[in-house]
């Protein structure tokens, strides 16, 4: 979950209006397409790609159903909160793994990988960092230790960390954070080069929300990540968020975007997507829905690089989003019910579809085992 904040703010300027769809039906209702019975991670991976969730913890240990759907309908987990570093170190040198910790081990007994968020961030700093009058050097050291001691704790058993996340403003320019205000911009380049030390085997993405689309901010990653990659820093991916509001239009160009970053050589995934809408819910509201999941997905599908797609919760009884954007909400796949929404099938069928028309000679996608690291 993260704090409030103003996304999908910009969208309405860079987004055409919505467009009608039409609602999947659940497999077997009368009148409508089937759908297939299999969880999203068995059709993903006939694509050869990974699909995930970010997980409350507290949900995790005390819901079963929860606990059940995230260990069947996926094959990598996020932490929600608990490797932000408010949660591991409330207490400066006093590390708390204990909950990660359990994810892990959720992950290595369900059979699915893990992405770490988040090493750099603005937010969700622990008190003791942003109140404390630190020197410029004191900070890097700080950071330095932070991002080592972290990524050597979870060696070996993170798949991909989100390195450095939101790290622009909408206009392009670097965002006014503790970390540019005292290191600079080159805490970027140091955060990644610190973790690859730590752990050479992880994938290192940079990872922002409203770069799914063409704009200052998505040119403004690109620029950032064709940089450090030509000056040799481990860059390795990019994570495009995918918090979508319906009422501000669906992207249209998301799949051009996502190519022109895959042509870099990059990784890309779909890290933590969600699509709100204006409370309350009706039919035409969850078919768009499911329009602006289908189109991330889409995206993703298109892009050769594109090794996973996660989504940010998949259930409205824990979703982040009423908080943060009162009057807004039921913007996961399934509702408070665990009832799968017309999203889910949508994304069962995309899925399924794909998988189906692919050619067993098919120079396509990249499996997510095979990218190389630069």
């Amino acid at each position: 979950m993260h704090l409030p904040r103003l996304v999908a703010a910009a969208a309405a300027t860079c987004c055409l209006a919505l467009l009608p769809v039409t609602a999947a039906t659940p497999a077997g209702a009368s009148g409508g397409p089937s759908v297939p019975d299999r969880p999203l991670r068995q059709l993903a991976a006939d694509d050869h790609l990974r699909v995930g969730t970010a997980v409350d913890m507290s949900a995790l240990t005390d819901d079963a159903a929860y606990r059940r759907l995230t260990g069947s309908e996926f094959s990598t987990v996020t932490a929600e909160n608990v490797m932000k570093w408010e949660a591991l170190e409330p207490r400066q040198g006093e590390y708390d793994y204990a909950a990660a910790d359990r994810l892990v081990d959720f992950a290595r007994r369900h059979g699915q990988k893990v992405r770490g968020h988040v090493l750099v961030w603005h937010s969700q700093l622990p008190s003791w960092l942003t109140s404390g009058d630190l020197t410029a050097d004191e900070l890097r050291a700080v950071l330095h230790r932070h991002i080592t001691d972290t990524v050597r704790h979870f060696k070996g058993q993170v798949w991909q960390w989100d390195v450095v996340n939101e790290a622009f403003n909408e206009d392009g320019t670097l965002r006014d954070s503790i970390w540019l205000r005292k290191l600079g911009p080159g805490y970027i380049a140091d955060a990644f080069r610190w973790a690859h030390e730590a752990d050479p085997h992880a994938l290192l993405f940079y990872n922002d929300y409203n770069t799914e689309w063409t704009g200052p901010k998505s040119d403004a990653v690109y620029d950032l990540v064709r940089r450090l990659r030509a000056e040799g820093v481990p860059v390795h991916g990019v994570g495009f968020q995918g918090h979508l509001g319906i009422q501000y239009g669906l992207p249209t160009d998301m799949a051009a975007n996502f190519a022109r970053f895959d042509r870099l050589g990059l990784a890309t995934a779909v890290t933590e997507a969600d699509v709100r809408m204006e409370m309350p819910a009706d039919a035409a509201k969850l078919a768009t829905q499911a329009e602006g999941y289908r189109r991330l997905l889409d995206a993703c599908l298109r892009a050769r690089h594109c090794i996973s797609f996660t989504v940010w919760g998949f259930t409205d009884k824990y979703s982040w989003v009423p908080d943060t954007f009162p009057g807004e909400g039921a913007a996961n796949l399934f509702d408070e019910e665990y009832r799968p929404k017309p999203a889910y099938r949508t994304l069962q069928s995309e899925l399924a579809g794909r998988a189906r028309s692919a050619r067993p000679d098919d120079a396509g996608r990249t499996r997510p085992e095979s990218i190389s690291q630069p």
